[in-house]
């Protein structure tokens, strides 16, 4: 057998790759220098995994591989558990699931997406736990997606109304962004129909952005830079204040919650698994510890 040719990426492929990793390393580096604070010397660990899918060969995309991406995790005092990964993927779909991607279908399976994803279950109940994600995705059509979405045990009007006004901020600053809708999608999106509960307090969700790519790519940015603003000033607000046990207790229960939306509806746990991604970056975003009664 010949070997693979090499997947090149193009420049906007390759601008959005770039960015996805320079939002990462800013992250981490935010959030341990809130662990330095505490005075934790915990740090994130990182881990390189090849995607494995029939057909698409294990290593670097472009070196003709499935590619792969890079798992982030940190457990330290006031982050129990925060998982950050970065992937750029590429290759086919099945022919059943290209049916349900944007773009794909039976006759053109071919995908590539690169993004980041983002989860932080917190130790004190007090502190909100998060989740942000943006990608990239290309099949016949090339498009954005993600936002964010705080989760608090506890809710605090204060850190919900930051929370939106960051994402609404970003959103009003580019055509791109229809906070309306979008803060609506969240609302949408992240409820659980089982339990007839949204997971959390919202924020913003968006997906086929496929307009102008320069307005559509700085309006994600923009939702990276606002999420990078917006979450470590809470977490700062709220991590000093003392718990009680059955604030802990109710912490444990409310992480069930997230546990089953990510397991039964979560678009994105669903892509991962169905395209050959690594599994332990798959569901990182499940927390360290949870209870149901």
């Amino acid at each position: 057998m010949s070997a693979p040719s090499p997947i090149a990426l193009d420049t906007e492929q390759q601008a959005a790759r770039d960015w996805f990793e320079s939002l990462r390393d800013r992250i981490c580096a935010a959030f341990e220098a809130i662990e330095r604070e505490a005075g934790s010397d915990a740090a994130f660990d990182y881990i390189s995994w090849w995607r494995e899918q029939e057909g698409a060969p294990v290593g670097p995309i472009d070196q003709g591989g499935g590619g792969g991406g890079v798992r982030g995790v940190m457990k330290g005092k006031v982050f129990e558990k925060v998982g950050v990964n970065v992937s750029t993927v590429g290759g086919a779909f099945s022919p059943e699931f290209a049916r349900t991607i944007h773009g794909a279908g039976e006759d053109n399976p071919g995908f590539f997406a690169t993004g980041i994803s983002l989860v932080a279950h917190m130790t004190n109940p007090h502190v909100p736990a998060v989740h942000m994600n943006t990608r990239m995705l290309v099949t016949t059509k090339r498009w954005f997606g993600g936002g964010a979405d705080l989760n608090p045990p506890i809710v605090y009007d204060e850190d919900r109304d930051d929370f939106h006004a960051a994402f609404k901020a970003a959103c009003d600053a580019h055509e791109s962004g229809d906070y309306p809708h979008f803060s609506k999608w969240a609302d949408d999106y992240f409820y659980i129909p089982h339990r007839q509960v949204h997971r959390g307090v919202g924020g913003i969700f968006y997906d086929h952005l496929e307009g102008d790519f320069d307005d559509s790519f700085a309006f994600t940015r923009a939702v990276g830079e606002a999420f990078l603003d917006v979450f470590p000033k809470i977490v700062r607000r709220r991590m000093g204040i003392a718990w009680t046990p059955e604030e802990e207790a109710a912490l444990l229960e409310w992480r069930g919650r997230y546990v089953e939306f990510n397991l039964v509806h979560d678009r994105g746990t669903l892509f991962g698994l169905k395209t050959g991604g690594n599994i332990d970056a798959i569901l990182m975003s499940l927390p360290p510890r949870v209870t149901w009664s």
